[in-house]
């Protein structure tokens, strides 16, 4: 999606802001919810990675949309990682907000961390370098 990420200091959050463009609108003057879905998806698969250092997949994934998302307008997405269950699960949360602070979205999900072996691929994915919050020795 090329988000710009901030990361918070503790390595628990990433934050990054997003304007939709009128191109994705569903109906109505609406952000299509599919679109508000893989923003959120984003910021937890990278809160894991910043918490974590290793890429996830997302599992399972439950969103709830609070008011409708309005094109050309700065929406302020946060992720957080929520717990680790041993390397194997995490469980994570994001949220997208508007500028007076409102909840307009906010998503839960389970992310499995990318095996091993496939890390240095799935990197190299991204054509560019993902920050040295990364593991890429794996």
């Amino acid at each position: 999606m090329g988000l710009d990420l901030g990361v918070s200091t503790d390595r628990q959050r990433v934050e990054s802001r997003v304007v939709f463009r009128p191109e994705h609108v569903g109906l109505s003057g609406t952000v299509h919810g599919g679109l508000v879905s893989t923003v959120l998806d984003e910021m937890m698969a990278w809160a894991c990675g910043v918490a974590t250092r290793r890429l996830a997949y997302c599992a399972e994934m439950t969103v709830r949309f609070v008011r409708p998302v309005a094109p050309g307008a700065e929406v302020v997405g946060q992720g957080e990682l929520v717990e680790n269950r041993r390397g194997r699960l995490y469980l994570v949360r994001a949220e997208l907000r508007n500028a007076a602070g409102d909840l307009l979205a906010e998503a839960t999900g389970k992310f499995i961390p990318v095996p091993g072996e496939l890390q240095r691929r799935v990197l190299d994915d991204f054509g560019a370098d993902p920050g040295d919050w990364l593991d890429r020795n794996v």
